[in-house]
């Protein structure tokens, strides 16, 4: 089962997000709780490389109030950089000070050392010395793995010099492998904004959405869907898979959405990235989450839509046919535009899906 919020308010609609899922089922008042975001390097969420501080906040809320007494806050940046500048840029030495709630650099952390099918991996032991982790990464491109998400945030609960020995050993097994041994409470994805192309950030593509659920390939698998990936594209999930850290997304999946009224964002622009490929889409009222399914699409194809016709997206087509004056025919993308002759469905529809249609022509 997956949980998606569309958010106004983050750390509110995080909070309600919890309060609606199935969170309660596993967790324990008596549970210590450690919180694990991505903070790969120092700087603003809205540059979509880091996890927001307005939804470890509406997850601390959450837990404060179900009855948890012991929460902390742990992350090792990249390597290279400090994990201590990161909790001080990214807004997170103010939620320490909000909620009394410590911040755990992994970087001076201990480890031990722990092997699953057949690789011996060092582990801060801060992230295996807690009753109930929870995940908290940011949804977005990664420039060697396509995707991080869940799985790929536990990488920052690993010394550096471990994490430069999973890329000497290809990184997907090793990653697949560390979420054998790290068992994971709950995922609580920021999807608000997740880079395009590369980890580190800078081209940020507005999706405005929260995912949450207990099953971290699960989510990894639906949202590598959502940036233009088949979950088999990915070889840590396939990996992971494998060794059964979960199951892949299928269409007899759960999805629970939640503040849907929140989809309507009218007139939404994606400085840098949504002007590449404007020439091509005719927007009327698109919702973000629908919107940026179109521009990761896009870009997974180079930019090129294989056909002349516009791509036509938004609440502005509903009720319409597929023919533009001056234009020709349109190719709708999403449910508001099925009465077209040629749509995809969706609302918000995948990037992997819109690519299937696209590549047709």
């Amino acid at each position: 089962m997956i949980f998606i919020t569309y958010i106004k308010d983050i750390s509110k609609d995080t909070y309600e997000t919890l309060v609606a899922s199935d969170i309660s089922k596993y967790l324990d008042t008596g549970f210590s709780v450690s919180l694990k975001p991505n903070l790969v390097v120092p700087g603003p969420a809205s540059n979509g490389a880091v996890t927001h501080p307005e939804v470890v906040d509406g997850v601390i809320r959450y837990l404060k109030d179900f009855g948890v007494k012991q929460i902390k806050i742990i992350e090792s940046s990249w390597v290279g950089d400090s994990t201590l500048r990161a909790f001080k840029y990214c807004g997170y030495e103010e939620l320490s000070l909000k909620y009394d709630v410590p911040l755990i650099d992994l970087k001076s952390d201990s480890c031990s050392t722990h092997n699953h099918s057949g690789l011996d991996i060092k582990i801060c032991n801060e992230a295996l010395n807690t009753d109930f982790l929870i995940n908290i990464p940011a949804l977005k491109a990664h420039c060697q793995t396509k995707l991080t998400c869940c799985l790929k945030n536990l990488k920052g609960c690993i010394p550096d010099s471990e994490k430069r020995r999973f890329h000497t050993l290809g990184i997907h097994k090793p990653v697949a492998a560390l979420n054998a041994i790290i068992k994971t409470g709950y995922c609580v994805v920021d999807g608000i904004c997740g880079d395009l192309t590369f980890e580190e950030g800078g081209n940020p593509v507005t999706s405005n959405r929260i995912l949450a659920g207990r099953d971290p390939l699960l989510i990894d698998s639906y949202c590598s869907m959502l940036i233009g990936y088949h979950p088999d594209d990915i070889e840590y999930l396939t990996y992971s898979k494998k060794i059964g850290i979960g199951k892949y997304y299928s269409d007899e999946t759960d999805i629970v959405e939640l503040n849907t009224e929140n989809k309507i964002i009218t007139g939404t622009r994606y400085p840098n990235i949504g002007d590449r490929y404007r020439s091509i889409i005719d927007e009327d009222a698109a919702c973000s989450a629908c919107y940026s399914a179109l521009i990761y699409a896009l870009h997974r194809l180079g930019g090129r839509s294989g056909t002349n016709n516009k791509l036509c997206i938004g609440q502005g087509y509903k009720g319409k046919t597929g023919t533009k004056t001056g234009t020709g025919s349109c190719i709708g993308i999403g449910t508001c535009t099925q009465g077209f002759e040629t749509y995809i469905k969706g609302c918000p529809p995948k990037a992997v899906d819109i690519i299937k249609l696209l590549k047709s022509f």
